[in-house]
């Protein structure tokens, strides 16, 4: 069973309120009706399935798609993360520079103090071009919320850049190579 850390459920209901409404985030989870109740703590891990449960549920409600969705709950949770750790952030200049730090800095840092959840790999290289690759692999279909993520953190450093993708997930796991090119 795939875990994920309860906080991240704290805020994807803080972003439905913000972009929809109080009554949305009831509706959603009245209708998913998720083992928890819909009640989350912060230092709790819960089944991934409520997650997915609940997203779905805010697509069937809203008409929004689901990977615009997780685009927009990713970029939310990048403004968040930003808020939590400004220290952090402020370390570095560039989303360049920032993107290599989040496997061998920070879910060293979640795996301590959530030993269940489960977190995806990131693989970064900058390329001679100038192009940056994040080679972004989970065991959950989370692709469109990392875009969103990295979408957040290039506002955050305040550069323009595209994002492409490459997908390249097959039996049920996730394995997406994302180009960024300053523009």
């Amino acid at each position: 069973r795939l875990q994920t850390v309860g906080h991240m459920y704290r805020h994807f209901l803080e972003m439905v309120e913000d972009k929809f409404s109080a009554d949305t985030v009831d509706t959603i989870i009245e209708e998913a009706d998720p083992p928890s109740g819909g009640a989350y703590t912060a230092v709790g891990t819960y089944d991934f399935a409520e997650m997915a449960s609940l997203v779905t549920e805010l697509s069937r409600t809203t008409g929004v798609g689901l990977p615009e969705l997780l685009k927009t709950f990713g970029y939310h949770m990048a403004g968040r993360f930003e808020a939590m750790y400004p220290d952090y952030f402020a370390e570095y200049t560039s989303v360049f520079d920032f993107l290599p730090t989040v496997e061998d800095r920070i879910h060293i840092d979640v795996r301590k103090l959530y030993p269940d959840a489960e977190l995806p790999t990131m693989i970064c290289e900058m390329k001679e071009n100038g192009d940056f690759t994040l080679n972004y692999q989970s065991s959950r279909p989370l692709a469109d919320f990392a875009e969103g993520l990295i979408s957040g953190c290039a506002d955050y450093y305040k550069e323009q850049v595209t994002i492409s993708k490459i997908d390249r997930s097959q039996d049920g796991a996730t394995d997406v190579e994302f180009t960024l090119r300053k523009t």
